[in-house]
């Protein structure tokens, strides 16, 4: 029989990234990676690949910090290999009562450790800044931002926010892994073996048997299932998210944009024809009220001319993934349209829609939108799961927060939201429906 110091379940960016910091940074010295597929290909490939420190919880903002802090230490260790940038996430709105909200929310989240809120005009001018959120009047918008919409009336734009390489940054960590002694192996874990309230190791679907004192479930959307081997009912859902990538071709959106997010609800503009179309094919869910949120950014360098955008109008929630994804052939014109309320110019492509690809996975997810970071279960079980659509952001510092966990290291303080026997308290439990997502 195989032995290892730690068995990894799943070779996504929650897996790959808790390999990289068990073995890369912590030094255990025999990290065994399990997944039957290639390396970040389920759903870690079809992230949007951003992040923000900003969220309305504090534990979630102290965790993305760490997390960013980590981005930011691997961008330069690594010599820029997933380049990194800090544009940020410009919120939009029309609603003078919504723009009231969102600083109030602003000052709010400020307080939890994400920076300065400041204000323009104002005593410090609006530019470049590392941290923080820039609350931007009317002129201000128009000035710095002259392709949206003269009908908002402000915006906030968090700073501590940008995208990155996701692929880039997973298959770096994975080569330090394994420069370190990681190693992989394509097979599917089909057995988490438990003796004496202690894990002893896995079983994989080729009749191997893996000894480790240590597994993570890092599985994805896979993640319930594979703990259930265990004997563990994650209380987990899966939400369908699609995103369609456009080529922008006229030039609407400059390259430099920040990713830019409507925050108000709308209705889509159909003409009569086009509503009474859509009644006949029984999409009723594109004829009444649109959900906030409607966002996007620039995809690829200065010699791209794509543009990546998401909307989740669909509700689509399942106990377990489906594969393959359902479809929406409407989804690619919905988008445009939504944009087009906060970048008018987008109209340019009403009568004729650019070239488009749509993709998407599934947001596996806790019911507040926390993830599971940490022990549960039988001794030497670890979770590395539920990371929403927010994976790519929070991999980094939720595999320092499990390694910290597995090698007895000082837990930070923000450590107990994350575990699962969060919701043996009851007043959590009571907590629960008050607490915001943060979701997009």
């Amino acid at each position: 029989m195989r032995t290892a110091d730690a068995v990894v379940i799943g070779a996504g960016i929650a897996g790959v990234s808790v390999a990289h910091q068990l073995a890369a940074r912590r030094g255990m010295g025999d990290v065994v990676v399990v997944d039957p597929r290639p390396p970040l290909t389920l759903t870690s490939d079809k992230s949007t690949e951003c992040y923000r420190n900003w969220w309305p919880h504090e534990p979630m903002v102290g965790l993305m910090n760490r997390s960013i802090d980590l981005l930011e230490e691997f961008h330069e260790e690594s010599g820029g290999a997933f380049h990194l940038n800090r544009r940020g996430y410009l919120f939009v709105t029309a609603d003078f009562v919504r723009l009231a909200v969102m600083q109030g929310q602003a000052d709010i989240i400020s307080s939890f450790g994400a920076g300065d809120a400041r204000r323009h005009p104002g005593p410090v001018p609006y530019g470049d800044q590392p941290d923080g959120v820039d609350i931007l009047d009317p002129s201000e918008l128009a000035r710095h931002f002259p392709y949206i919409t003269p009908d908002a009336v402000g915006a906030v734009h968090v700073r501590r926010a940008g995208w990155f390489g996701a692929q880039q940054l997973g298959a770096w960590m994975l080569e330090e892994a394994e420069r370190h002694g990681a190693t992989r192996i394509v097979d599917e874990v089909v057995g988490i073996d438990v003796s004496g309230e202690k894990v002893t190791g896995v079983r994989l679907a080729s009749g191997e048997a893996i000894s480790a004192p240590v597994v993570v479930v890092a599985a994805g959307p896979m993640s319930r299932r594979v703990a259930a081997m265990a004997g563990l009912d994650l209380p987990l859902r899966s939400e369908l998210h699609l995103k369609v990538a456009f080529r922008d071709h006229l030039g609407v959106i400059p390259r430099e944009a920040p990713m830019v997010i409507w925050s108000d609800p709308q209705e889509i503009d159909w003409t009569d024809e086009e509503r009474e179309a859509l009644a006949e094919e029984g999409r009723d869910d594109l004829l009444g009220p649109m959900p906030i949120y409607c966002h996007g950014r620039p995809e690829g360098g200065q010699g791209s001319q794509w543009f990546l955008a998401l909307w989740e109008y669909h509700g689509h929630v399942y106990d377990d993934p489906v594969y393959p994804l359902p479809d929406d052939p409407l989804y690619p014109e919905a988008v445009i349209r939504g944009l087009t309320r906060m970048i008018p110019g987008l109209s340019a492509y009403r009568d004729h829609l650019p070239e488009a690809r749509v993709d998407g996975g599934y947001y596996t997810k806790t019911r507040e939108n926390r993830p599971l970071v940490g022990p549960a279960g039988p001794d030497g079980l670890y979770l590395a799961c539920a990371y929403s659509g927010f994976g790519v952001m929070v991999a980094c510092g939720a595999a320092d927060l499990v390694a910290d966990h597995v090698t007895g290291a000082p837990l930070p303080d923000y450590a107990p939201t994350f575990l699962l026997s969060r919701y043996d308290d009851p007043e959590y439990q009571e907590e629960i429906d008050r607490l915001e997502s943060g979701q997009l």
